[in-house]
């Protein structure tokens, strides 16, 4: 069984785009900038937010964290994001979630422009994923599918299991994996019989955030399977996969941590430069 290292490969990924910014700094005398916006001060949403802007500035971008307590007003929220889309030193603008009950998430990802949007969670965005054009792609399921073609290049006529139908990733991945000439079934909690759905993927690409849902005989021989899933317990830290079980049977597996997290880290940084490129005239 192959243990799909995301640290390693985040770290090579994130060396490439370092090399890259140094480049695009030579040509343009300038480089990507990143701006996070910050909302209250819940202790995941902060651990994040430090490890988005250490990864930044170690790649050479311009980083910056605009912090609000809960209490801030709407408005001032997509005001402040008015006020970046019209900076041209800002490539690309972020609001990490979730956001106080007050404050309308739609309302905050349509207000990003869609060419700043490095999360790629504007409906233009998304429409564009799904219609199979150029667009910018969530950074989880990005890296899921870098991980994913890291270990099988060719995906042409595989069929993929997509376990939880949100839109931070089960829904873009189907677009990617799509994109891949995969066949996708995308399950969720509606589904009847899970099981017997996930053996049928030569890819399963788990992210509902249920501990070790995902059994052992649920996979079959040489399945490439990617754990999305963060779930605190007694245990310590752990994925949406029995990861002893399946790690008997499968080709390929992602750990939890040290998987898909700093893939999704390095492919905002991806996302960031690609925003810039895309902003400058020549």
């Amino acid at each position: 069984m192959i243990l799909i290292d995301g640290k390693k490969e985040a770290a090579e990924l994130r060396e490439r785009l370092k090399k890259e910014v140094s480049e695009l700094k030579s040509k343009y005398n300038k480089v990507p900038g990143l701006t996070v916006i910050l909302i209250g001060d819940m202790a995941p949403s902060q651990i994040y937010v430090r490890m988005k802007e250490k990864a930044a500035n170690e790649a050479g971008l311009k980083s910056e964290v605009v912090r609000y307590p809960d209490s801030i007003e709407e408005k001032k929220v997509l005001d402040k994001i008015n006020e970046l889309n019209k900076d041209d030193s800002v490539s690309g603008i972020l609001v990490q979630l979730p956001l106080p009950k007050h404050i309308d998430k739609q309302k905050v990802i349509e207000a990003i422009l869609p060419s700043k949007d490095v999360d790629g969670f504007h409906p233009m965005n998304v429409g564009n994923l799904s219609s199979g054009y150029e667009s910018l792609v969530p950074c989880t399921p990005l890296g899921c599918y870098l991980l994913i073609k890291k270990i099988e290049p060719n995906l042409n006529g595989k069929k993929a299991v997509i376990v939880g139908r949100s839109n931070l990733n089960g829904k873009p991945m189907t677009q990617l994996l799509l994109k891949e000439n995969c066949t996708v079934t995308i399950t969720h909690s509606k589904t009847k019989d899970l099981k017997s759905e996930c053996l049928q993927g030569d890819i399963i690409v788990a992210a509902v955030g249920m501990p070790e849902l995902i059994k052992g005989d649920w996979v079959k021989k040489d399945a490439i399977v990617i754990d999305v899933g963060i779930n605190k317990t007694d245990k310590g830290i752990i994925g949406d996969v029995a990861f002893d079980e399946v790690s008997k049977v499968a080709k390929a597996l992602t750990p939890v941590p040290g998987g898909v997290g700093p893939m999704t880290i390095a492919c905002l940084l991806k996302n960031t430069i690609k925003c810039f490129k895309r902003s400058q005239k020549n």
